[in-house]
């Protein structure tokens, strides 16, 4: 490559990097691999020197030395974003629906029209985030290959999460939220409590932790809050009780930001503990813009799940904002026949989702191969079988 191809591409590159557009460059100038950039000893093209731009699988590479890896797959190159035409470029989630409210008991968008999101999760954040399995590349592959529409952030309370390093996670949220929303991403701010399980234990952390995160993202409105994961052996008043005391603390701050509250027996409606629908429709909260959440794996929660899932969404605005296709433990077999059904009940009712999980932690559930995210390489290769379905399933009719 010349000098002056190569100062055209940095410029372009650095303006669009300023503009934050959803895309890196138009590529078409730059060598594809394997036509490699750099000759040998021979006179042969066959490595990439220093500084070097390459694109492969619709992706633009910088060397950082010489190298004959092939670009994304080695520490020897760097990610410097998609490629796409500077003319047309991605619209996002947010860009299409705008800001969102709960009309009825649905998820609505600007135009107060109810609409399905379709999206994934992180694993928890203490392990697998913010430069581990999200990064640049990573949210531009589940931003622009995968078009999804929202991504949530899970910060674990305990097992080494927000409790431990306060200031630390808040800031990593907030890059991350960052990150997303210039991705054109709805984010799911996910304040992952699991156990104990009563929230209420930690509801001094969770007023700190919403009250810091809300403030510094106000000018926001691609951001929703879900105060409490999977609330466990603990009854709905008690949920509804620390719902109570902690959603005025957003709302203070932000007025109409749309809330989720986590259902008790793990986000089921009380079915995983012996509860019942009925005693969240008898006892809504009241406060607006509010969505209830449930939570299903396909290889653990057969009919009664399915239909409890039903019954609450014929009342009450439901958003399952976690789920597989495996055991609830995350693992095992993918059933994605029993997954279909809720997808099918899902799209009828404009049910959003966001599916369990965007990592490549060693269980099924997690969409990536083992090692993908040191790799830094987030091809179609690298998916799991569940990964492969889940991406299918987020692409439909798009």
């Amino acid at each position: 490559m010349n000098l002056s191809k190569t100062t055209c591409v940095l410029y372009i590159l650095a303006s669009l990097l300023a503009m934050k557009q959803a895309y890196a460059a138009n590529c078409s100038s730059i060598n594809e691999y394997p036509n490699w950039t750099a000759k040998n000893w021979s006179g042969q093209y066959d490595h990439a020197n220093a500084g070097d731009l390459m694109q492969y699988e619709n992706k633009l590479y910088r060397a950082n030395w010489w190298t004959k890896a092939v670009p994304g797959s080695h520490q020897s190159w760097r990610y410097e974003g998609i490629c796409t035409n500077p003319t047309t470029p991605i619209q996002g989630a947010f860009d299409t629906h705008g800001k969102l409210s709960v009309c009825g008991k649905h998820l609505c968008n600007k135009n107060n029209h109810p609409i399905q999101l379709r999206g994934m999760s992180s694993h928890g954040l203490q392990w697998y985030g913010l430069n581990k399995c999200l990064t640049p590349q990573s949210l531009d592959t589940l931003a622009y290959e995968w078009r999804a529409d929202i991504v949530r952030l899970s910060l674990y309370v305990q097992e080494g999460g927000f409790e431990t390093d306060k200031t630390g996670f808040i800031n990593q949220v907030n890059e991350l939220i960052a990150m997303a929303s210039d991705r054109g991403m709805y984010v799911l701010v996910d304040w992952h409590q699991l156990s104990p399980g009563d929230p209420n234990a930690n509801t001094a952390l969770a007023k700190e932790f919403f009250s810091r995160v809300v403030q510094q993202n106000k000018h926001r409105d691609n951001i929703l809050y879900d105060i409490a994961n999977e609330p466990n052996n603990v009854s709905w008043d008690a949920v509804h009780n620390y719902a109570e005391q902690v959603i005025p603390i957003i709302r203070n701050i932000k007025s109409d930001a749309v809330v989720l509250v986590g259902t008790h027996g793990w986000a089921t409606f009380g079915i995983s503990d012996g509860g019942s629908v009925q005693e969240v429709i008898q006892k809504p909260l009241s406060f607006n813009n509010i969505m209830y959440t449930f939570h299903f794996y396909a290889a653990s929660h057969f009919d009664a799940y399915l239909e409890a899932l039903d019954t609450a969404s014929d009342v009450l605005p439901v958003f399952v904002t976690e789920w597989g296709t495996q055991l609830y433990t995350g693992d095992g077999d993918n059933d994605f026949e029993r997954a279909q059904a809720y997808i099918n009940l899902m799209k009828r009712k404009k049910i959003s989702w966001i599916n369990w999980n965007y990592s490549d932690d060693p269980r099924s559930g997690a969409v990536w191969k083992q090692s993908t995210c040191s790799a830094g390489s987030f091809s179609d290769s690298q998916l799991k079988e569940a990964g492969i379905w889940i991406k299918q399933q987020i692409l439909l009719e798009r």
